[in-house]
């Protein structure tokens, strides 16, 4: 049907760029001009009970500057490691014929690196919430 490469060819023409920069213009002017809009078009009604703290609907209780125990942001880090690991088994399961045994004992090499890791949080106490 089509033989010439010319269909298949790409160019490089800054006019090439030209529909690319229309829509991020044409974007950005409709972010810019509504919130224009909404800042001098909208209400401006500030009450006292507006300009409190919202918060799932909690009433809020004492200072947001008191200290947080380490243990909350310790077990989320903990948590995307080892869910980072269940991530990485997947490629490993779905070309499990194909790696053959030299995939199975790179598997089991990063197995073991992360039951190492595993052993040593155990054991330093990351894990425990009485303190």
């Amino acid at each position: 049907m089509y033989t010439d490469t010319e269909f298949l060819s790409a160019t490089t023409t800054p006019f090439s760029y030209f529909p690319i920069v229309l829509q991020l213009i044409a974007a950005l002017g409709f972010v810019g001009i509504t919130m224009l809009a909404t800042h001098f078009l909208g209400p401006k009604r500030k009450t006292s009970d507006k300009l409190i703290n919202f918060e799932s609907g909690i009433e809020q209780k004492g200072n947001a500057r008191q200290p947080m125990a380490i243990k909350y942001f310790l077990t989320a880090i903990l948590f995307v490691l080892f869910d980072v690991e269940v991530i990485f088994f997947y490629p490993y399961a779905v070309n499990f014929k194909d790696l053959g045994w030299d995939g199975f004992m790179a598997m089991l090499m990063f197995v073991a690196f992360f039951l190492c890791g595993f052993i040593y949080i155990t054991k330093k106490g990351a894990l425990k919430w009485e303190d």
